[in-house]
């Protein structure tokens, strides 16, 4: 199959993998089980937030139960859920734990893939029982030329577990890379995905150290990468590789995801944009309830457009009706713009009316 491309830069020969596909569709829940890992590779992009801790996330949400899994899975309608970290195996346990969770829940249908550098059969044979529908690895960087493909061999015999390489595509690394890829293929891979390198937080000081260097100015992206996994992608014909862009993480699969929880969670109040953040007026007063009833009595202004917090001091109110009574009142009024996630975080606030 000649090779395609997709939104915003990304190039796929051949079909890509179910897990991808979901998450094209914003329909994965990612979950986040530990930070722990013991790789190191040198670019790893996890939040210093998150690296190296045992924490488990469900998309931006710290959760502390399990319930708390099952809601943002259904917050969202996930038809999928992509484990990761760190490295999931390395808390092995956990995470077989939350596998089993979600197959219970959702049902055999709803599917699991799974990220990690740890190539270890048993284990593997482990999760495949529990209801694991696909793997990715991503090997250790200095073992890239010499893969070894003994154990990934072995892994392979599995019945019913889509098996892959999930790697960045790293500057002046193409003979490498190209070296891993056709050990990995020879051995029986189904197919590899190739990420555009990208500074983070947790590793912009040693990429520059590296001598990387974002390719323009508005992305946090590596220049180069792009025209290594470009040239890879021409050496394997008819493989399945998908090359995955900085910029189709953020602009089609993220936005996606937000625009699928929003749609799920706004309240009649609110308004979800194209860029699936959420509209919503706020009243600050004194007296909440006082507030409340006076936008009610004067203005007409119907119950299930108001939401009172009285913990916050504010009213929640549809933005479309506070546009146009904001002049008339005697309180501070705002537009604001949040993302959907489990902490509502602001993204712009604007200022309404007299007050």
């Amino acid at each position: 199959m000649v090779s395609r491309e997709l939104e915003c830069g990304s190039v796929a020969d051949g079909e890509l993998a179910v897990g991808c596909k979901h998450c094209t569709e914003g329909s994965k829940l990612v979950l986040f089980v530990t930070g722990r890992c013991t790789t190191g590779c040198k670019y790893c992009p996890v939040s210093l937030e998150r690296k190296g801790k045992a924490d488990t996330y469900a998309n931006e949400l710290k959760i502390m139960s399990d319930e708390e899994i099952i809601a943002e899975a259904e917050a969202m309608d996930a038809t999928g859920t992509g484990i990761t970290g760190g490295d999931p195996l390395q808390d092995f346990d956990l995470t077989l734990h939350y596998l089993e969770m979600v197959k219970d829940r959702f049902g055999p249908e709803h599917h699991v893939h799974l990220y990690t550098s740890t190539l270890d059969s048993e284990k593997v044979k482990r999760l495949r029982d529990a209801g694991l529908d696909e793997i990715r690895f991503h090997p250790r960087e200095e073992k890239w030329m010499n893969f070894d493909t003994s154990e990934l061999e072995k892994i392979l015999k599995i019945d019913g577990l889509d098996v892959g390489l999930e790697v960045p595509a790293l500057p002046e690394r193409e003979k490498d890379l190209d070296s891993l890829l056709s050990r990995a293929f020879d051995a029986g891979i189904s197919f590899a995905n190739l990420n555009e390198l990208e500074f983070s937080e947790s590793n912009w000081d040693m990429m520059e150290n590296q001598g990387y260097r974002p390719k323009d100015d508005i992305s946090a992206a590596v220049e180069g990468s792009e025209e290594v996994a470009l040239g890879l992608i021409e050496k394997h014909p008819g493989k399945r590789i998908h090359y995955c862009s900085s910029s189709f993480k953020d602009g089609i699969q993220l936005r996606r995801r937000l625009m699928r929880r929003a749609e799920n969670t706004a309240k009649e109040y609110e308004v979800v944009t194209e860029d699936g953040t959420v509209l919503k007026g706020l009243v600050y007063a004194d007296n909440v309830s006082e507030a409340s009833e006076y936008l009610k009595n004067e203005f007409d202004v119907p119950d299930i457009l108001i939401f009172a917090d009285e913990e916050r001091g504010r009213l929640e109110t549809a933005p479309w009706v506070l546009q146009e009574i904001a002049d008339e009142l005697p309180y501070k009024c705002y537009i604001v713009e949040e993302y959907p996630t489990a902490d509502r975080l602001e993204v712009e606030r604007m200022p309404l009316g007299r007050s």
